[in-house]
């Protein structure tokens, strides 16, 4: 590593979340970037924000790196502007709605990179406020059975069974480091000389389903996905990009993850399984977004 290469660069895409981001920051400057001897850099991209997120950056946190949109381009677009600009060994990308605390000492999972070259992303716990996981930092493949398993709630009545289970996988060891076939974009970490090979966010994804695609790539081209649960954060999930009292916008970011998933099973199984297939999902999806 070069004099000048950062260590570690934390990615944070905000959009209309000033008072999320604001925990978000304050957390992680309490509990990480106060204690660490690595070079870090915070860098907040934010789409366009509207609600005195903008003012907010450059009075309380100037410390941050801000890159500011002209309009709201997404998550996977948001990140991938910074992506392209990083330099640093490791690339963190964090939720605007994430709180760190006393267990969240990012530097054990950096050091576990180190250690361990063929893993190319690793997950902390992410746990909800009751202390529950986040089943997005922890999931297998989504298939169409595992899909399937999944909307049809057998995964939730058969919550040890392999075969009902592998969405969430919530059959293994919670408590336990271990490989898994996906973790969330919520609180993921990259080796950053593997962007070139495997190629950043895929910008088709407005939102959801991209951190399913990264981590499939970043297998595909030879490497592991860890979760790592000796590291936690909360997750205040669906509060960033949206204003929590504003269900309608609720509703909109929670029907992005139906398309989204039809997005992701074109892309990768649509020329693999017969037509009709395709046809089920899509069915089993309007009746979803229909339901919210």
């Amino acid at each position: 590593m070069s004099k000048d290469q950062l260590d570690f660069e934390i990615i944070i895409v905000s959009f209309n979340g000033e008072f999320w981001l604001k925990k978000t920051l304050s957390t992680l400057n309490n509990f990480y970037l106060k204690k660490t001897k690595k070079k870090v850099r915070v860098t907040v991209v934010d789409n366009n924000s509207t609600d005195g997120s903008v003012e907010m950056l450059s009075k309380d946190f100037k410390w941050v790196n801000a890159m500011l949109m002209k309009d709201n381009f997404g998550f996977a677009i948001g990140n991938n502007i910074a992506l392209k600009k990083s330099t640093a060994k490791y690339v963190m990308l964090l939720n605007s709605d994430v709180e760190l605390n006393e267990k969240t000492n990012l530097d054990i999972l950096l050091d576990f990179l180190d250690k361990k070259p063929k893993v190319g992303i690793i997950s902390p716990r992410i746990e909800f406020v009751n202390g529950k996981i986040d089943p997005a930092c922890h999931r297998g493949e989504p298939t169409p059975w595992a899909s399937f398993t999944y909307f049809s709630k057998l995964e939730r009545l058969f919550q040890n069974s392999k075969l009902f289970g592998q969405y969430h996988q919530s059959y293994k060891n919670l408590f336990s480091v271990h490989t898994i076939d996906a973790c969330s974009g919520a609180a993921m970490i990259v080796r950053g000389n593997l962007l070139e090979k495997v190629g950043l966010l895929d910008e088709r994804f407005f939102m959801y389903a991209e951190d399913l695609d990264w981590c499939k790539r970043f297998r595909e081209a030879g490497f592991l996905v860890v979760y790592n649960p000796n590291v936690t954060l909360i997750h205040h999930k669906n509060k960033s990009g949206i204003k929590s009292s504003s269900q309608k916008l609720v509703k909109k970011t929670n029907k992005y993850f139906y398309n989204t998933m039809l997005q992701y099973y074109d892309k990768h199984y649509k020329d693999a399984y017969p037509s009709f297939i395709r046809t089920i999902i899509k069915y089993i999806l309007v009746i979803k977004k229909g339901a919210l």
